[in-house]
Parts: structure tokens; C-alpha cells; sequence
């Protein structure tokens, strides 16, 4: 049987390449993948500092179950333009950054040690999607994700598709197509079983057939009593093909889902039913490490889009993202939406002919991931260009006849060759562009954007962003108008039933080049900061989500009265799903406040707005009076649900540490991610406590990053990597207002 174990450990790593040396050990340090091949600081860096190239070796012994077998590398990512050599000799070269590649050692393997060289380059090759042009974030260089060592028969299984035709039928079918290889010389002769598992691993159906071809058609029927894959209850199953040929047995197995995802004129459905969409975009980056994170942190941003923001779609900008994440995807019930390497720019004949192989690399990967309802076939807001996205629609199409392609744009009267016209709307904030001539609007009606005689599928998927960048620690009245633009595009959004859902742009703030951002290297664009710490715009999106699923109540304000121009709190925008919000202020004031469905008729959950229709000018104390402490209260039902206090004198009280997990993974190079909040008495952040706090990590596992790190708008964070030992691990964070706080975790 097939025998495929990590990879990751005693690679030996080092700056530069020398092709004449590939055949010879070289100096260097001795790393765990995933690898950054340079950690950068959290701003103010040069980003060309990786822009060059490296070098990994590896040495593997001959070992006696390799005989006869077929053995490889399997790279799940490596950026970029990847050579590898064993023992001097070049076996595969791969230019892609995000998409996996295997390196077949049988052949070049001698008794003894035998020595991996990979060579990677950070450099921005033109030629290479997605560089050429100018591109709004960094793609940081290193072996970033897992290496796997993979042992199998001469003739084995080479990739699995599965379709559901008849998914929504009391009776499903599942067919699925096996694809078959064989090393030089060997005949594809043998018997193949496939046996359909349920999550409990219990045998549903199985069948045999004789190999006759390098693909073979598999087929089960009316198989009754198996469940949906929605994102309530993302029902997943195992398709599970062993092949037993004269050479030897090979196995392997896909998961799957049964669904329906249609976009139509009328919106998305989901099996069968209409669903918005409200999502948000994500990259795969993290501060100081890059991409380089391992499986936990990839399934924990997941769980924020999916359980903190209640989000029900990511979208991958601008890349195939980690497999880690897809597979958290489907076993959560987050919609994805994924697309290939590109940002605008799109390059010569050679480059396009890449950026296709591209799209048949990212398919034939990610095809089974019942997540998965979109391909993204079109470069990132680029131009049109007939010939290179005839093709590869075409290429999607016949790869994977089962899904929708899409474009993302944000020029109008574009080419629509795509099934579903996605535009990137950033009219909100434009009326106060040079030449401007019209008033504020939310969302364009998407026949002024296609340019088309009748209403298609249709979905926003950016808005927001450079049109409004804000930073968690801005002016509490910047921080409300973030707040108010992201709800009026979701609210415009809602209100149309030919757009099928809005993404908005993005999820969390990410580095980028120089020419992008806040000139420190950081794009503030994210509903959260780089730490994945919510501004008050991410409360827009998981107020939107049904009490029952949670009770939600945040006021986007710091409770401050000189805070805002002129002074005062109104409008004090209250993100909630609650039925009313009654706010009290002082000992005197107390008013009950429902959802303001006049400005946000189409939300299913407005927020409430308490402004001059509920307060008089002086009801809340004039300038020069005493500022008084507040309260607000949540009902649904007439019953309290949810209350926050408010002080007058906010002071340093807690040094809140959260840690996402109690245990890490030693076996693998994984992360825990911790937030560290400054608290007043009431619980509340506060926002303009920027100190120092200092970060002591001892026992198994090591700090990412600098051990001190600065509390801005009131948090920060940061993350400890597992080092390959079980064990326990201590973490103690100070900083001179606080009592220290200590962690445990165990390394398992």
C-alpha cells in the first residue's frame, strides 16, 4: 500500500543558489518546514530583502521498502520557479508558487545517502504569474508548506474525480473518474475496488472492476439514506480507491460532499434554495512569517471567517491557498471561492500560457472540495484580453464541468465570457473623486457595470478597502463611517435579488510593497488588524448572523466625549442583532431603541442608531459638564440578552492573554495564535493604551516574532510555533501597568 509521510524535518537551508554545487552539501541552518526564507518586521521593511535567490537540501538514506517502489517528493507549495536535483542531477522544475509539485527520486537513488537539492527564488520573474507588474501584496519566498515522501507501486492512482449528478435526489449517485499511471515499461493492468465511506469510515457501497485504460469510470446508484453537504451540516464522505496490479497495491482516497451551487440572474442557490452571499477576501499571509504557517493556523483563520465574522464565503485572493485551509473549508461549511495567481497585470504568450497551466493545476488539486462553488479563471482586475480568457474558460470547463466560472473585474463593459460576472464595486466614495458626477451610492446596478441588454449571474467581490482604509487605533468618527460603509453595501446587496452576495474587501490587514498601503509596508484594509483583532467593521458582518446562532452588541464608539470632532458620541452605531438596545447614561437617562430600518431596510439585522431622534442636545451632558458613565442593554422579546457597561474614568485594569488552543501539535511545525488586550475596570479595551508588553516563551516551543511587542489601540498579538518535542510550555506576558499574566499549553 501507499505510504506517504511528512517531510518536513532537518532540511538544511541557506542563502544563495550555486548550480555547480548542487551535487555537494552545503553550510547553512538546519529548519522545519514550512519555511520563510526571511522573517520580515511587522512594518517598515524592504520587501526586496527576499527577493533573491535560496537554497534547501535535504539528505534521504536508501532504505530497503524504496526497492522496487515508485519514491517522490511531493512539495505542496514553494515559492517561486522551484528546481529540484537528487544527488546533482535536475528531476523537476516548477515555476508556479501556489500550486503542488512531486519530484520523482526512483531512478537517481543509490544505496547509501542521497542528497535533495531544491533551489527556490523570491526574485519577481516576470515571466511568472503573478508578477510583471506591480502587485498589492507580498508572495514571501521559502518551501512555505508541507513536503511529503511518498512511497507507492510502479502503477498507482495518480488523482481522483468525483461528481454527484443526481445530488439532491432521496437516492444519490456518485461517479467517479480514477486516473492511472505506470513508470516506463509497465502495462496498466489490474483490479480496482472503490468503496464509498461514510465520516464513521462505515462501507456505504464498493465495487471492482478490471483496469482497461489509464482512466477508469466508476459508478454507484441509488444509494439511499446519505445526507447534503450545507453549510449548517457540511456531510462529508470518503471515496476510497485501492488498485492491486502485478507491481504491487496503491491506494488512496478523496472526500466529498453532496451539493448544488447555481448562480442564475435571480441570485445563488445552494441545493436548490436561494442563498446570499456575504463574505469577505483573505491572504494567506501572517505577520513576520509570511506564508509560512502551518496546518492549525491555517484552519484557525477558517474558523474566525466562519464562527467570529459569520461569514458564509472566503474568497481566495489572489491564489490557491493552503490545502489545510480548503479541507477546514469543507469540514466547517465555509463557502470558497477560489482563483488563480494575478493582480492586473497579465504578461506575454509564455506568461498567459503559464497562467493556464495554472487554472488546470489549482482544478485538478482542489476539484473535490464540495466548498469550493466558483473558479476564478480571470487575472484580478485586469483588462480584457479575448484570446487568453477564451481559454481558460475552456480549460476550466472541460476539467470540471460541474462548477462556474467567474472573472473578478472592476472595469466596465467587460468582456463577459466568464458563467458569472464578478465585479469589484468601488463606487462608495467616489462621488468625492476629482470629476465626480454623481451623489453617494452604495453599489452600481450591474447592467451599468456589464454593460449588457439583460440582468446575468452576478456577485460583488470587492468594495471598501483603498476607497476607506482605517486602522483599528483611527479616530472613533473614521472608524463609524468604516462601520456605516460596509453596512450600506450590504444592505444594497441584500435589497437586490440579482446580485447573488457582496465579498468585501478584506478580512484582516496583510503586508504589502511600497506602493500600496500606509506607506508601512501594512495595507489597512481589513475589517480586522494583522493580528486578526476586530475593528469595529467586523461586527458589520457577524451582527448579521441569527441571535440563536449568537447575540451580538457592539457599539462602535470608545464612550469618550472629546473624542469625535466637535465632541459627544451621536451617532452612536450599535452593531446588534437584538430586537432593541436601551441605553442608559448616568442615573437619570434611560431609552430604548429599535433597529434603524429606514436607512438599512434590507439587512436582516439593522443596527440601531441612537442620534439627536432619541437625544436632545444636552441630554448627554454639554461640553464642560461631567461625563457620566453608560449602559447598554440588548432584548429580544422583551427579555435582556446581552449588557455592556460603559465608564467615565476608564483606568488599566487587566492585561487580558487569550490563546486560541491549549495544545500544539509537536509532530508538525504548527501555531498558536495569542491576543493580548489591555482592559479598563468594565472589561472594555482601551484604545489609546499603546505600551510595551514583553513576551517570555519557555519550555517546547519558540515566540515568532520579537519578544517585545507593542499594544496598539489598546491589543496586539502574536504567535508560538511547536519546535518537534512534546512537552509543556510556559508563556508569561508582562508589561508595566499590569500584573503578569501566565499561560500553559502542552505541546502533544
Amino acid at each position: 500500500m501507499r505510504n506517504t509521510t511528512l517531510f518536513n524535518d532537518n532540511w538544511i537551508f541557506a542563502a544563495g543558489f550555486d548550480k555547480a554545487a548542487v551535487g555537494a552539501p552545503l553550510k547553512g541552518e538546519t529548519v522545519r518546514l514550512p519555511h520563510n526564507a526571511l522573517d520580515l518586521p511587522l512594518n517598515y521593511f524592504d520587501e526586496k530583502a527576499y527577493q533573491k535567490p535560496f537554497t534547501y537540501q535535504k539528505v534521504i538514506a536508501w532504505a530497503p521498502e524504496f526497492e522496487g517502489k515508485q519514491v517522490s517528493v511531493v512539495f505542496d507549495g514553494a515559492m517561486a520557479d522551484a528546481v529540484v536535483y537528487v544527488n546533482g542531477t535536475e528531476v523537476v522544475a516548477h515555476k508556479d508558487g501556489y500550486t503542488p509539485f512531486e519530484a520523482v527520486l526512483t531512478g537517481h537513488l543509490k544505496q547509501g545517502d542521497n542528497l535533495i537539492t531544491v533551489k527556490i527564488d523570491g526574485s519577481e520573474n516576470p515571466e511568472i504569474p503573478p508578477f510583471g507588474g506591480r502587485i498589492d501584496y507580498l508572495t514571501y519566498a521559502g518551501i512555505y508548506r508541507d513536503a511529503w515522501l511518498k512511497i507507492a507501486s510502479p502503477i498507482s492512482i495518480e488523482n481522483i474525480k468525483i461528481e454527484t449528478p443526481v445530488a439532491l435526489a432521496d437516492k444519490k449517485s456518485v461517479t467517479a473518474r480514477v486516473d492511472l499511471r505506470a513508470a516506463a515499461g509497465l502495462a496498466l493492468e489490474g483490479t480496482l475496488t472503490l468503496s464509498l465511506k461514510s465520516a464513521d469510515g462505515k462501507v456505504i457501497a464498493s465495487t471492482e472492476k478490471t483496469v482497461s485504460g489509464a482512466s477508469e469510470i466508476v459508478s454507484f446508484t441509488d444509494m439511499a439514506g446519505l445526507s447534503i453537504w450545507e453549510p449548517e451540516n457540511p456531510v462529508l464522505y470518503t471515496l476510497e480507491a485501492v488498485l492491486v496490479t502485478a507491481s504491487g497495491t496503491d491506494n488512496l482516497s478523496a472526500n466529498f460532499g453532496f451539493r448544488t451551487a447555481q448562480f442564475t440572474p435571480e441570485g445563488f442557490f445552494l441545493n436548490g434554495k436561494p442563498l446570499k452571499i456575504r463574505g469577505l477576501n483573505r491572504h494567506q499571509s501572517w505577520p513576520y512569517t509570511g506564508y509560512a504557517m502551518g496546518k492549525r493556523a491555517q484552519e484557525r483563520d477558517a474558523e474566525i471567517m466562519k464562527y467570529d465574522l459569520k461569514c458564509n464565503l472566503v474568497r481566495t485572493s489572489h491564489y490557491p491557498q493552503s490545502p489545510w485551509f480548503l479541507d477546514h473549508c469543507d469540514r466547517i461549511g465555509l463557502l470558497v471561492f477560489e482563483e488563480i495567481p494575478g493582480w492586473q497585470h497579465i504578461g506575454g504568450k509564455d506568461w498567459q500560457a503559464e497562467s493556464v497551466k495554472n487554472v488546470e493545476r489549482m482544478i485538478r488539486r482542489d476539484w473535490n472540495h464540495p466548498s469550493i462553488i466558483l473558479w476564478g479563471v480571470r487575472i484580478n482586475e485586469s483588462q480584457d484580453n479575448h484570446d487568453f480568457y477564451v481559454e481558460t474558460n475552456k480549460t476550466a470547463r472541460a476539467l470540471d464541468p460541474t462548477r462556474q466560472t467567474g472573472g473578478v473585474r472592476y472595469i466596465t463593459d467587460s468582456e463577459f465570457l466568464e458563467d458569472v460576472f464578478t465585479m469589484n464595486d468601488f463606487v462608495l466614495g467616489s462621488e468625492e473623486m476629482p470629476g465626480a458626477n454623481r451623489g453617494r451610492i452604495p453599489l452600481r446596478d450591474q447592467q451599468e457595470c456589464t454593460g449588457l441588454k439583460q440582468k446575468v449571474p452576478y456577485i460583488i467581490t470587492e468594495f471598501g478597502g483603498h476607497m476607506y482604509p482605517t486602522k483599528r487605533h483611527d479616530q472613533e468618527q473614521r472608524q463609524a463611517e468604516h462601520v456605516t460603509r460596509h453596512l450600506q453595501v450590504l444592505n444594497a446587496m441584500y435589497g437586490d435579488p440579482s446580485i447573488s452576495g457582496a465579498i468585501g474587501w478584506c478580512m484582516f490587514d496583510y503586508n504589502t510593497h511600497k506602493d500600496f498601503g500606509s506607506g508601512d509596508r501594512i495595507c489597512h484594509h481589513g475589517v480586522m488588524d494583522i493580528f486578526r483583532e476586530p475593528k469595529f467593521a467586523a461586527y458589520a458582518y457577524k451582527s448579521q448572523c441569527e441571535p440563536s446562532d449568537e447575540v451580538v452588541m457592539q457599539p462602535a464608539s470608545f464612550w469618550a466625549r472629546g473624542e469625535r470632532n466637535i465632541g459627544g458620541i451621536l451617532p452612536l452605531i450599535v452593531l446588534t442583532n437584538c430586537d432593541e438596545v436601551e441605553i442608559s447614561y448616568g442615573s437619570g437617562i434611560r431609552k430604548r431603541v429599535g433597529p434603524d430600518r429606514e436607512r438599512f431596510p434590507h439587512l436582516p439585522h439593522p443596527p440601531v442608531v441612537i442620534d439627536h431622534r432619541h437625544f436632545s442636545k444636552d441630554e448627554l451632558g454639554l461640553w464642560g459638564m461631567e461625563w457620566q458613565p453608560g449602559e447598554l442593554v440588548g432584548f429580544i422579546d422583551g427579555k435582556e440578552v446581552a449588557r455592556m457597561a460603559m465608564v467615565a474614568d476608564p483606568v488599566p485594569a487587566t492585561l487580558q492573554v487569550v490563546a486560541d488552543d491549549k495544545t500544539l501539535p509537536a509532530a508538525t511545525k504548527d501555531q498558536v495564535r495569542f491576543i493580548v488586550r489591555a482592559l479598563d475596570q468594565a472589561g472594555n479595551i482601551l484604545p489609546f493604551l499603546d505600551e510595551p508588553v514583553h513576551v517570555e516563551v519557555s519550555g517546547v516551543a519558540k515566540l515568532l516574532g520579537p519578544e517585545t511587542i507593542i499594544l496598539t489601540g489598546g491589543a496586539t498579538g502574536f504567535w508560538i510555533e511547536s519546535t518537534g518535542t512534546t512537552g509543556a510550555v510556559t508563556v508569561k506576558v508582562s508589561s508595566p501597568r499590569f500584573a503578569t499574566q501566565t499561560l500553559s499549553l502542552s505541546a502533544v
